[in-house]
């Protein structure tokens, strides 16, 4: 799979090359108010669908969403002119004016079953281990920047641990980390990254007390 990065550039004067996933940081989509789109004075979500159907890929935008005044950070997914969902960040750190959403990111996209990951979330190892264990084949990132060295670190371990191509793109910059424990980086407007989205397995074996279900224990 080819999966595109763009950074900044605004939804509505978007160019998507040859690719089977494109990924927009937030600055694509700005803020998404959900009474004003379902009241037709608003079509952010709709213009994101409508490009993922002109060129004929899947989607997906990062965007703060608006509802009653709550804020969440939140990413859109579409696939070839179908709004899929939204996804919201599920860890608010302190001090931070956002609500937390519920559930993971979970899409199948061109073929592909992908995971999202908003934010925070990228902090929290539960996150891809459920996508990992949900049979995620790529799990992309979302930052609105990077504040600091630590998301391109992390996402090289989970990739590695967990055995599942991570792209991210935090800001103007786009990350791929790779199961064998290398990382691509790039500050160009549009990155391309080939993907092979290959489930790698690991036969491991665990002794646990208890639970011997009326047997007796083999020591």
């Amino acid at each position: 799979m080819v999966f595109c990065v763009v950074g900044g550039e605004d939804l509505k004067d978007a160019h998507i090359p040859d690719c089977d996933l494109a990924v927009f940081g937030f600055s694509c989509l700005g803020e998404v108010d959900y009474e004003l789109e379902l009241e037709g004075r608003s079509e952010k979500f709709e213009e994101a669908a409508k490009l993922s159907k002109k060129y004929s890929c899947g989607l997906v935008a990062g965007c703060k969403t608006l509802s009653r005044g709550i804020i969440r950070k939140s990413v859109a997914a579409a696939d070839r002119g179908k709004l899929l969902g939204i996804s919201d960040m599920n860890h608010v750190l302190d001090g931070e004016n956002y609500k937390s959403g519920a559930g993971l990111g979970f899409y199948r996209i061109n073929g592909c079953n992908l995971g999202v990951c908003v934010e925070n979330d990228l902090l929290f190892p539960d996150t891809f281990n459920a996508l990992a264990l949900c049979g995620c084949n790529a799990v992309v990132a979302l930052l609105e920047e990077l504040r600091d060295s630590l998301p391109p670190l992390v996402i090289r371990a989970y990739s590695y641990l967990y055995g599942v191509p991570v792209i991210m793109c935090a800001g103007k910059t786009a990350y791929f980390a790779d199961p064998s424990g290398e990382i691509a980086t790039s500050t160009q407007p549009v990155t391309l990254f080939e993907v092979s989205p290959k489930n790698r397995y690991r036969l491991v074996t665990t002794r646990t007390r208890g639970i011997f279900c009326g047997e007796k224990a083999d020591y």
